[in-house]
Order: C-alpha cells, then sequence, then structure tokens
C-alpha cells in the first residue's frame, strides 16, 4: 500500500498533541476533546498489566480525570479500523501513538510501512474529529541499543507525518501550551525535495 502524496494537504478534523512526559499532552487533548460538542470516545492504546501496579496507578490517574460521559476503548494495534470507525458526531481522543507504536515494535520494516500508511490512509477516510497525543522522545540522547533506537525514529518519522496531516499541532511542555500551527511553519512533507 502506498500513500498518495496528494493526501498531504491538512484535514480540519485532525489534531496532534506532543510533547515531553509529564508535560500536561494528555490533560490539554481532553480539554480540547471537552470542547469539541461531540461524544468522545478515548482510545486507550495501553495494554493493562496487573502484575506491573505503578501502571495500573497510571491508567487509574488518567480515567479518573475523564468525564463519566466518555466512551474507553482499548486499542492496542487496531487503530487504522478504530478510526475508519467513528461517525461525524465523534471525537475520537486517541492516547497514545507512542504506545501504539510500541504494542508493535516487533513489526519489520516492510510491515511496519504497511500499518503506518493504513492509518495514515484512515486519518483521511474518517468522518471524526481525531486528536492524537504523541511522546517527544527524540530530545535525548541517542538510545545505546537498537530496540530504543527503532522506536525513537518510528515515532519521530509518525509524529511528523501525522503532523504534516494535522490542522492543528500543539506541543506541550512544563505545563504550558504552544500552538505550533500558528508559531511556526512546518517543513515539507517527508521525502520530497528541498532544493
Amino acid at each position: 500500500m502506498t500513500f498518495d502524496n496528494d493526501l498531504r494537504t491538512p484535514l480540519p478534523q485532525v489534531c496532534l498533541v506532543t510533547g515531553p512526559a509529564r508535560s500536561g499532552k494528555s490533560e490539554w487533548a481532553e480539554v480540547l476533546a471537552n470542547q469539541s460538542g461531540r461524544a468522545v470516545w478515548y482510545v486507550a492504546t495501553a495494554q493493562t498489566d496487573p502484575a506491573d501496579a505503578e501502571w495500573q496507578a497510571r491508567i487509574a490517574a488518567h480515567r479518573q480525570r475523564r468525564p463519566s460521559t466518555w466512551t474507553t476503548l482499548q486499542v492496542p494495534t487496531d487503530l487504522a479500523a478504530t478510526i475508519r470507525r467513528g461517525t461525524v458526531t465523534d471525537c475520537l481522543l486517541i492516547d497514545s501513538l507512542g504506545t501504539w507504536l510500541a504494542n508493535q515494535l516487533d513489526l519489520d520494516e516492510a510491515a511496519w510501512s504497511e500499518t503506518t500508511q493504513d492509518l495514515l490512509l484512515s486519518l483521511h477516510q474518517t468522518a471524526s474529529q481525531v486528536i492524537i497525543v504523541a511522546e517527544e522522545t527524540g530530545w535525548g540522547i541517542v538510545p545505546a541499543y537498537p530496540l530504543g533506537r527503532r522506536f525513537r525514529d518510528r515515532l519521530g518519522t509518525l509524529t511528523r507525518q501525522v503532523a504534516a496531516l494535522s490542522q492543528r499541532v500543539y506541543l506541550v511542555t512544563a505545563g504550558h501550551v504552544l500552538n505550533l500551527s500558528q508559531l511556526g511553519s512546518p517543513l515539507p512533507p517527508l521525502g520530497s525535495n528541498l532544493f
């Protein structure tokens, strides 16, 4: 499957919220979802692990912040199909892109490329408003092990691809929100000739 270059224009229904750990990015995405005026579907990509008490506490903290009217879907891998099922009256808050990627880190390059192309295509096919939370992992040192480098590189590339499709892109850091769509200028799409 090849993603058509003509489909790289920003989509009015897609919003990306990115930032480092504990920055407030999920909270900002929740504010945006609340303001949507639509039925909110919280799409949790994390897999629960009853043996990991600290992870369970993080999930519980996220749940406590969400309004009881929101519906939660656990979608560790099949994100594109979930996005396609959304309707014009829905707001899908996907938290998070990095966790979804980690759940599929064992995919080889061909399978990963097909999976990401399917995700990007689903964003063009949905009638829903979609708010995607993504982690910024590439601001530190280069990981010393191959799997860590694969995760960082794939997430950086995918976040950039989703940002290129998003009408609004926010960076949340230290509890402050920056609207990158207003403050910055996007680079040409990946793979295009810069000169």
